[in-house]
């Protein structure tokens, strides 16, 4: 299937917020933006569930095709019908997903859609930061990481860590903040990009990404996905495009 990066367009360009690996709550992230603009380049121009972009077996044996089923079947495409039913006929509709995420953000009142909207992104981008055709880092994207980590080796690692380390529910990110790639995590729904970063790719370290295979081994699942089938063709092209 066809991937959101060959079927939508250039990302919305949101305010650069802050660049320090620690990231600030969203709201108190937003309430410093600055005038300056940080350019994203996923583009998701609506609040839909992208297509599955590999068979729900195709990960497997580091990622179950039940576990595929009900994650995407069930929790994302749970999201992503909240999220059309709340802003149905509303000021929202029809808005950009990222519009919905940064409006919903900046209001008190709408925990929920913020929750629901943030995480048919985060979802989106995590399924095409997946493959089942193992890739590698090289030419630029390979040299930021030499430069910014040492190797590659230490990337991997430090990514790994980070996301195994994250309490709770959240995500494991490799970014690229003010010109130089960085690990970082986020809780439950939030997104590098409310923070001036730009998401190249990530793991899903909630539990229903990995509990019917790995209990309670987030280690085992976090190192699995980062040797086998993480898509460094796609944090490739975000890195390309910045």
């Amino acid at each position: 299937m066809q991937t959101i990066t060959n079927n939508r367009r250039s990302f919305m360009r949101h305010a650069g917020l802050v660049t320090a690996a620690t990231l600030l709550p969203v709201g108190e992230a937003l309430a410093k933006a600055k005038p300056k603009a940080a350019k994203l380049k996923m583009p998701q121009t609506d609040a839909a569930q992208i297509p599955l972009p590999f068979d729900v077996a195709a990960l497997e044996p580091v990622i179950s095709s039940k576990t595929v089923e009900i994650h995407y079947g069930k929790h994302h495409k749970t999201y992503a019908d909240k999220v059309q039913a709340a802003i149905k006929d509303g000021p929202l509709a029809g808005k950009s997903l990222e519009d919905i995420i940064t409006t919903a953000a900046k209001d008190k009142a709408k925990p929920a859609l913020f929750n629901m909207s943030a995480q048919v992104w985060n979802h989106n981008f995590y399924w095409q930061s997946l493959s089942p055709k193992p890739s590698a880092p090289s030419g630029k994207l390979l040299g930021a990481i030499e430069k910014d980590f040492g190797s590659l080796d230490a990337c991997k690692k430090a990514l790994g860590d980070a996301s195994v380390a994250q309490f709770g529910s959240g995500w494991g990110w490799l970014v690229l903040d003010g010109g130089k790639l960085k690990v970082v995590s986020t809780s439950n729904a939030d997104i590098p990009f409310l923070h001036g970063q730009l998401p190249l790719l990530n793991i899903d370290v909630w539990e229903h990404a990995y509990y019917l295979d790995y209990q309670n081994k987030r280690a085992d699942h976090v190192a699995a996905v980062i040797e086998k089938t993480l898509n460094w063709d796609f944090a490739a092209k975000n890195f390309e495009a910045a």
